[in-house]
């Protein structure tokens, strides 16, 4: 076994590397090989969104689960084989949506530049122009993502943060990303549009410390709606996460957050630090007077999680499966 010395020096050289990938990432990277290739991602995402404006939410929380597991790298993207279980095949991303989207946005981009983009570049070219569509931030992408060869399953039930996790988990999660405090409340906001399966909270509804009770820290009046959509063990249901407002992209979140009306215990554990209860408060007085300009910079960060550069990994011709 490697000594604590030794273990040190390998974890600093990873750090330097993953950092010096995400340098390698640049605006304008594809100026030569593909210049219409943000063009040609916007139009064939806006035709979708102007149709099925729900489905920007699925493409957000898309990327987000490729970056957290083996960094944006386009890993989630892949279908399982008969030698493997894929990061799509994990609970957490069993209802995952919107890789049609991405095989759709990405033929038509191969059709203009074959072998040229990526994948990760395409989901994270899609998450952004999403966003964007349904009256969100828009932010600069820097591009130059390859895409990974390996996806494993019990990879994603490890690094995706769970919606029941509390703030000292969250916290732990992001830090392993390089992400801040900060960057954890901000991308909470992504919260703002989605629906979410009644199973990822019935449990602060019906029993949450397994005596048949609700939990403490959910707006009792909420908890009543709530019920009233959510019978124990319902399993397929939708509820908005952010009701009356899941459409739009907006800072309702942290008025919610703020009135203890967050979904997921992930939401309610905002509120048990003082940083992440400083912006929960502000963005809920100011009506979100930095949340675009936050969002937009947090998800620049994120984008840039552990991606493969230069000659590492390869350019998918199909995003669902290794060339």
């Amino acid at each position: 076994m490697a000594s604590p010395k030794y273990l040190a020096v390998f974890i600093v050289l990873v750090a330097i590397f993953n950092i010096c990938n995400a340098q390698s990432l640049k605006l304008g990277f594809y100026r030569k090989t593909c210049p219409s290739v943000e063009a040609i991602v916007k139009k064939t995402t806006a035709s979708v969104i102007s149709r099925v404006p729900t489905l920007a939410a699925p493409l957000l929380r898309l990327h987000f689960h490729d970056c957290f597991v083996r960094g944006c790298d386009g890993s989630v993207l892949l279908n399982s084989n008969r030698n493997n279980q894929a990061e799509k095949d994990a609970i957490p991303n069993q209802s995952l949506r919107g890789f049609g989207v991405i095989d759709r946005v990405k033929s038509a981009v191969e059709k203009k530049c074959p072998g040229v983009v990526s994948c990760a570049d395409i989901l994270a070219l899609t998450a952004r122009d999403a966003v964007s569509l349904i009256k969100g931030p828009f932010w600069k992408v820097p591009l130059g993502r390859r895409d990974g060869k390996v996806s494993i399953m019990m990879e994603a039930l490890i690094n995706l943060p769970p919606p029941f996790a509390n703030i000292t988990q969250l916290k732990a999660q992001f830090a392993a990303n390089n992400l801040t405090t900060k960057d954890l409340v901000v991308l909470s906001g992504s919260h703002t549009i989605g629906t979410s399966h009644c199973s990822s909270f019935s449990s602060r509804l019906y029993n949450f410390t397994g005596r048949n009770d609700t939990d403490p820290s959910l707006d009792p009046n909420y908890i009543v709606r709530l019920k009233s959509k959510c019978k124990p063990a319902d399993v397929t249901t939708l509820v908005e996460i952010n009701p009356g407002s899941f459409k739009t992209f907006d800072q309702d979140y942290y008025t919610q957050v703020a009135k203890r009306r967050g979904l997921f215990q992930s939401d309610a554990a905002l509120l048990d630090d003082t940083e992440t209860k400083a912006y929960v408060k502000l963005q809920s007085a100011s009506h979100g007077s930095t949340f675009f300009k936050d969002f937009a910079t947090s998800m620049v960060k994120m984008g840039k999680i552990g991606v493969l550069t230069g000659n590492a990994g390869e350019i998918r011709k199909r995003c669902a499966f290794v060339n």
